[in-house]
């Protein structure tokens, strides 16, 4: 990375620049949050708000401290490299700025404080205790991808794979000294090389014959609902091995060829073609399944369902830290970080924390509702339906022309929007709560208590059990 790299690069979930002024113990706070986070790169002898090159040369002493602060001043020791860009400070003077890159850690850090801190976004946010535990809960979860596989030798991995991803990013030694000195990918022990799960599921030459289902299954179903015996509907089954980029990559290309894009006649006389899914949408519920499901689950794969009115991605695990479904467009956290850093180096991820809220934004703008989220015993199911004037259910069952999309062919047609809209989302998800119901539809919580009573008060919708523990029936 050069300075010019370094002045032009926004600050966010990997990124953050420091003045050289910084004492040890608040340059430890980003060290902390970014290791109990995704990792990430740390320029110091950059002002803050201006973007001034200040260097780091003034003082010998100073720098040899900030130098310290990994061992010194975060607990355990936060695993971090340095290197010393050339630079030219504000004064004109030859000079050098301190980037420190810091990996993703399957510990939890705190600070010589014992305060715990999170990289989210641009900020690296203090914890309560609640979340401090969760965290902790969760990166004991987190560290499958570090475990070492039984069996597995150098000579399983793909040197070429890994190669390729060397020259992505930029790394010049060899493809042995990259597994050794990055992530543990293969670690040296007793009993000779430990190779990872990490490394085995990214550079893998056949992973699936140590996981047998780290595997994305497609399947495709005629009509709306999911048949079963003399009934079934399944029109489609197909299964990708491979390594996860692998796995990825044809997924995607498959599910744009699943698509339709019809072309009609809009109000102002001029056609156009409104796609089922926008294709950063596909990418990114893909994505999101390989890179967060939980590959310690090893009975059952992602699977990728689609109906003619929604697609529904269900992988193995629940969400991961303290990402809840009423904040996960703006709350990140990796169970894998391995193979989030790799997804991310491949343009899949373009900023960490952003994807979601992204995706739910393109749907909104062509008046598809956002992704919901539910769990379902081990597996997290996520829901995207349809672009509305291209939904198939309407010809399939001959709803009158006048009937909104997405709602049963008994609903009055003169519902409110948000009424529509609150009926839709109980439909797609039985055990949401007036809390994540009010989040998704971008409305007070009052506001979408005063919803789901006027629907109940119209006999559309009935609540079984509590609020917390409930769950909803739509009226046939």
């Amino acid at each position: 990375m050069t300075i010019e790299d370094i002045l032009t690069r926004e600050e966010g979930q990997t990124f953050d620049c420091k003045s050289f002024a910084i004492d040890p113990k608040g340059l430890a706070v980003t060290f902390v949050a970014m290791a109990n986070a995704d990792g990430g790169e740390l320029a110091v002898g950059i002002s803050d708000r201006k973007r001034e090159i200040e260097g780091v040369c003034s003082s010998e002493k100073h720098l040899n401290e900030l130098l310290r602060v990994p061992y010194d001043y975060c607990n355990p020791t936060v695993k971090a490299t340095f290197d010393l860009i050339d630079c030219t400070n504000r004064n004109g003077e030859s000079d050098k700025v301190l980037l420190f890159h810091i990996q993703p850690s399957v510990d939890l850090h705190a600070t010589q404080n014992d305060e715990c801190y999170l990289r989210i976004g641009d900020k690296s946010r203090k914890l309560t205790f609640l979340e401090r535990m969760q965290l902790m809960y969760d990166k004991g979860v987190q560290s499958f991808e570090d475990t070492p596989v039984s069996d597995a030798t150098i000579d399983d991995l793909d040197l070429t794979a890994v190669k390729d991803y060397m020259n992505v990013l930029g790394y010049g030694k060899s493809a042995m000294e990259f597994l050794t000195e990055n992530y543990d990918y293969v670690k040296d022990s007793d009993s000779g090389q430990r190779i990872s799960a990490a490394a085995i599921l990214l550079f893998g030459k056949n992973p699936q014959r140590f996981f047998p289902r780290a595997r994305i299954r497609f399947i495709k179903y005629r009509g709306t609902e999911e048949k079963v015996g003399a009934e079934m509907n399944v029109v489609k089954d197909i299964i990708f091995e491979g390594t996860i980029l692998n796995q990825i990559n044809k997924m995607v290309e498959l599910l744009e060829l699943q698509i339709d894009e019809p072309t009609y006649l809009g109000q102002d006389g001029r056609f156009v073609t409104k796609r089922e899914y926008p294709h950063f949408v596909l990418q990114e519920l893909t994505v999101n399944s390989e890179c967060h499901r939980d590959y310690a689950i090893r009975g059952t794969e992602i699977q990728v369902k689609m109906f003619d009115d929604r697609l529904v991605f269900e992988s193995p695990g629940t969400l991961p830290g303290n990402v809840k479904p009423d904040n996960i467009r703006h709350t990140h956290f990796s169970r894998n970080p391995h193979i989030a850093q790799f997804l991310k180096a491949y343009k899949f991820v373009k900023e960490f924390g952003e994807g979601v809220d992204r995706m739910s934004r393109e749907m909104e703008a062509v008046d598809m509702l956002p992704p919901t989220y539910h769990l379902d015993a081990f597996i997290l199911k996520v829901t995207a339906r349809a672009c509305p004037p291209v939904n198939k259910t309407s010809k399939e069952n001959d709803v009158p022309v006048n009937v909104p999309v997405n709602v049963p062919v008994n609903v009055p047609v003169n519902l409110s929007e948000t009424q529509k809209r609150a009926l839709e989302i109980i439909k797609s998800n039985p055990n949401v709560t007036h809390r994540e119901l009010a989040s998704l539809m971008t409305v007070t919580e009052k506001t979408a208590r005063r919803t789901t009573k006027a629907l109940r008060e119209m006999d559309l919708v009935i609540r079984i059990g509590s609020d917390k523990n409930g769950h909803w029936e739509v009226k046939s």
